[in-house]
């Protein structure tokens, strides 16, 4: 399935940019809105293009330094629990291979349905 493109004369980019520098539109989100632009990008990069930088909306991020050791914390814990996630893994993994031993020293020939039937007796 392929996707449509749409290619915007140069007339029309301009009359865009125009209207955003005359405060027709809040913003970017705005005109994209009113024209039916789908490309989150697509006036963004007009403005780049025809230097109009000024019109291009701004994200400002502010941290306090709470944030940033917030931030800190939370990705020190997400480490955390990745490694914990992964020895709980490869034990599960060494589990099932002890499991499996030792029912094959015991004669079990279908771990599985063992399995099943002392679960049922728990």
């Amino acid at each position: 399935m392929s996707q449509q493109v749409f290619r915007y004369s140069e007339a029309f980019k301009m009359k865009v940019i125009s209207e955003l520098e005359s405060g027709k539109f809040s913003g970017v989100s705005e005109a994209s809105r009113h024209y039916g632009i789908r490309g989150g990008g697509t006036i963004q990069y007009w403005l780049k293009k025809y230097g109009k930088n000024h019109l291009r909306s701004k994200v400002i991020k502010v941290n306090t330094p709470d944030d940033r050791d917030e931030v800190k914390e939370l990705r020190k814990r997400i480490k955390e629990l990745e490694k914990t996630l992964a020895d709980t893994q490869v034990q599960s993994v060494l589990n099932d291979a002890y499991y499996k031993v030792v029912c094959e020293k015991h004669g079990i020939n279908n771990p599985e349905d063992y399995k099943k039937k002392l679960d049922s007796m728990l």
